[in-house]
């Protein structure tokens, strides 16, 4: 546009001074328009707008100047300017960039994280500096700094911490991680999601044979809770029934048995002929017989 405009501006001062000389009104009503559209185009390679939510970074000759905001801007025609978007950008790292990382047991896993950062609009001539545009800043900042965060966070849990027990603790890990490396940059990290992580083919057999194992120990466990409780029921058993075996032999005793003896022989002979003998054996307690039967 600037190189438009010194043409024009040429163009112009040539057609008034053939129009001069020719004493010609149509070449200097032309040499007003192209100095007029010559001006027109030198005030528009002046002005730069930066769009809502951008933040431009001029640079003339080499050097950098100082951020331009949203709005309307006039800089020189020999300023070129960087914009970058200050609205949060999504860093997926899944499918073709998922992490592969290992635990502290040595374990595989691919998470996928989902990094969503920034550029803070106070800093942007300092990311310039660094990385050019706003592509290079998450291909050459953000991507390999989250990338290693992530494997050096998971590297010190174990597996099952990995997938399963603690994602929360990791997820919230990982972020304070990233912010911390990113924001001294310029670069705001909002959110941070440990999406999903899964366990390579290797670790996956290894954890259904630990599960295995685990369910064998537990049926092992629960036959063995079950037989020292049944060993524990019958030992209760067999002491009650010692105890009162041992109760029922103090208590007879041999008047009590010569007592039961008489109570048993008025109910004999008040139905049958009965007579009594001596028991055996020395006893004293006589044997009842019942003398209608042969």
């Amino acid at each position: 546009m600037f190189v438009i405009a010194i043409l024009l501006v040429i163009t112009a001062a040539v057609l008034y001074f053939i129009g001069r000389a020719n004493d010609t009104r149509g070449l200097k009503l032309g040499a007003l328009g192209a100095l007029l559209a010559g001006l027109f185009s030198l005030v528009a390679s002046m002005t730069y707008v930066v769009s809502a939510y951008e933040v431009g970074v001029p640079v003339a000759f080499g050097k950098v100047g100082s951020p331009l905001s949203s709005g309307l801007h006039m800089v020189s025609p020999f300023t070129s300017v960087t914009t970058f978007s200050t609205r949060p950008v999504d860093l997926n790292l899944s499918d073709k960039e998922v992490v592969e990382v290992r635990s502290s047991q040595g374990g595989v896993m691919y998470a996928e994280v989902t990094v969503k950062w920034a550029v803070h609009p106070s800093q942007a001539v300092e990311l310039y500096r660094l990385a050019g545009s706003e592509d290079a800043i998450q291909q050459r900042l953000v991507y390999p700094d989250s990338r290693e965060i992530v494997r050096n966070v998971f590297a010190r849990h174990t597996s099952e911490e990995g997938y399963a027990s603690d994602r929360e603790g990791i997820n919230a890990e990982i972020a304070a991680l990233i912010k911390q490396r990113l924001a001294p940059r310029g670069i705001q990290v909002t959110t941070v999601n440990l999406r999903n992580v899964k366990p390579s083919d290797a670790l996956q057999d290894q954890i259904d044979r630990k599960i295995q194992q685990q369910q064998a120990t537990e049926r092992a466990l629960e036959a063995s809770r079950t037989a020292k409780a049944e060993a524990d029921r019958r030992r209760i058993e067999a002491e009650g029934i010692a105890r009162a075996n041992k109760i029922l032999n103090d208590s007879l005793t041999d008047k009590v048995l010569m007592n039961q003896c008489i109570d048993a022989y008025r109910e004999a002979s008040a139905k049958n002929p009965v007579y009594a003998v001596p028991c055996g054996g020395g006893s004293s307690n006589p044997l009842i017989v019942d003398g209608s039967k042969r």
